[in-house]
């Protein structure tokens, strides 16, 4: 007894043994062999992309291996091959030969080369890799100041980055150091001179701690959603700006002050609204970093030490 649709006719099953008779047997796949370095003594090229491609591998062997003079020759003839559209290895190139300028001690090239860079960026995040790209050239010149001018630059385009903010701190806390080093201290003999000094050396202090205190409350907030060595970085980096304020020692009442002025906008809302990652820079309204954070933590410090010393004279009558 057959069960009903339990049989098939063999004119279903025809149109597939078809199929399968006509199928075109495909050639093996061999996939391309290159010798190890193979651009280093390839000569002859097809095309001017050929020579390109050839041109940039060259580069970046170059400047791995440290010979930074030969990689600037072979970049240099890259970008010149490099067509007007291809916009993202036209930047890469431009800023390998920055930092290739930067090793040979050619500064003034190499900041040129990132004027050219900036000029050509179309949103925040070529912004950022000319502001790390200057940040790098001046901290190989051990211009301190200037490279704190891009730190900042960095924090007031992504305010919720923990590491821009360490890093700002730390470059704070260089230039205070560089204030009292025997060396300036022998140049500045004259009162006026001493106590411009002493009032340099305690507002990098004070700015300091601020970005300190601010990357510590940003790692906190991050630390939540951190796992295996990203949360072992976190932890490491709480611990040296423990060590760095300690090593400040400013007293309780200023960093409760700097505490509270500094999480002002640490909320997750807020922080969600101000992600400026990939943002065209047309219309884009970057605030002013002194005018953000700087300016009004200043004033509050300045309100709490006139509070203190209405307090005293108090006592004191």
């Amino acid at each position: 007894m057959e069960i009903l649709g339990s049989t098939f006719d063999d004119s279903v099953f025809e149109e597939s043994r078809n199929r399968a008779s006509s199928v075109t047997v495909l050639p093996a796949y061999e996939p391309k062999s290159c010798e190890p370095e193979w651009f280093c003594h390839h000569e002859k090229f097809e095309d001017v992309l050929d020579e390109q491609k050839t041109m940039k591998f060259r580069a970046d062997l170059k400047y791995r291996r440290k010979q930074y003079q030969v990689a600037l020759d072979d970049y240099t003839t890259c970008l010149s091959l490099v067509p007007n559209e291809n916009l993202s290895l036209k930047r890469d190139v431009l800023e390998s030969i920055a930092r290739c300028y930067s090793h040979l001690g050619l500064r003034e090239q190499a900041l040129k080369t990132c004027e050219k860079l900036r000029k050509e960026a179309t949103n925040t995040c070529h912004l950022t890799c000319v502001l790390l790209l200057e940040v790098t050239i001046h901290d190989g010149c051990g211009d301190v100041r200037k490279s704190i001018s891009s730190l900042q630059q960095l924090c007031s385009i992504h305010p919720f980055n923990p590491w821009h903010w360490l890093k700002l701190g730390m470059s704070y806390q260089s230039l205070r150091e560089c204030s009292t080093c025997p060396e300036n201290l022998k140049i500045s003999l004259e009162p006026q001179a001493l106590v411009q000094q002493w009032e340099e050396k305690n507002l990098a202090r004070l700015k300091a701690s601020m970005c300190f205190i601010r990357t510590r409350m940003l790692i906190d907030i991050l630390m939540i959603q951190q796992f295996s060595f990203v949360l072992e970085k976190s932890k490491r980096a709480l611990k040296e700006i423990e060590e760095s304020l300690q090593r400040l020692q400013l007293d309780k009442n200023t960093l409760l002050t700097i505490s509270e002025v500094m999480a002002e906008d640490l909320n997750p809302e807020k922080m969600r609204e101000e992600n400026q990652d990939g943002e065209s820079l047309s219309g884009l309204a970057i605030k002013d970093f002194e005018e953000r954070w700087w300016n009004k933590l200043h004033t509050c410090l300045l309100m709490e030490k006139t509070d203190l010393s209405d307090d005293k004279t108090l006592e004191f009558r």
